[in-house]
């Protein structure tokens, strides 16, 4: 019995984790003493070994083709419903026209109707609508419109407006208020600009348009703009 315990006592006991040994170096945490410092249990990075399957993640690549796959198909996404498209302002027809003779001066109220189309996946804001006619390059009337309603996504919306001209050209006064002629028409020109908002920049719509009317008589049958 003296004898295997003498044995045992010989082979001594295993050595501690960081302690000095022939075939390694000191443990620079624990200076070889095997003990991690009393306070610093928080501090201290652990020792994990080259072969522990934590550092070998399975699938590593598969999750990586797919978080890539689903990146792109969110953008795609993000820019296919927020990238900007067009806003068009489409002028449909005449609506009526309303003449007025005066001493000097011929005064026409005409009423006209437009399609605006949003082809954008967000509604339109509209800031104003401004309308310039003119006759043979002169300006004869303007009008501005401030409280038109928006437009939702992807959708048609039709506006009236009037614009009232006034001639005081003395040729086109006799030719309008001649009772010979039977048909007085004018080459009317419509000059129209339209401010628009959305995905917070402005935009500026510009249209130009020809249009008869007749400048002797009240007309009122809708004909539509060529």
């Amino acid at each position: 019995m003296d004898r295997v315990t003498k044995v045992k006592s010989s082979m001594g006991s295993p050595p501690q984790y960081g302690a000095t040994s022939a075939n390694g170096e000191t443990c620079p945490t624990c200076r070889g003493t095997g003990r991690i410092p009393r306070g610093q249990e928080d501090q201290l990075v652990a020792v994990i070994p080259c072969n522990d399957v934590r550092l070998k993640p399975r699938r590593t690549k598969l999750y990586m083709c797919i978080s890539a796959v689903l990146s792109v198909c969110l953008c795609f996404l993000i820019l296919f419903f927020l990238f900007p498209r067009s806003v068009t302002l489409t002028p449909v027809s005449v609506l009526s026209v309303m003449v007025y003779f005066g001493p000097d001066s011929v005064e026409m109220e005409v009423t006209n109707l437009i399609n605006v189309t949003n082809r954008n996946f967000v509604p339109v804001q509209i800031s104003d609508f401004n309308i310039q006619g003119l006759v043979a390059d002169i300006v004869i009337g303007k009008s501005r419109i401030s409280n038109m309603t928006g437009i939702s996504y992807r959708s048609q919306k039709s506006y009236t407006f009037e614009i009232n001209l006034f001639i005081y050209d003395k040729g086109l006064n006799a030719y309008c208020q001649s009772t010979t002629i039977k048909i007085h028409t004018l080459f009317l020109e419509l000059q129209m600009t339209m401010n628009i908002s959305y995905l917070s920049h402005t935009e500026q719509i510009t249209v130009n348009t020809f249009e008869y009317v007749d400048c002797g008589n009240n007309s009122t049958i809708p004909h539509p703009v060529r």
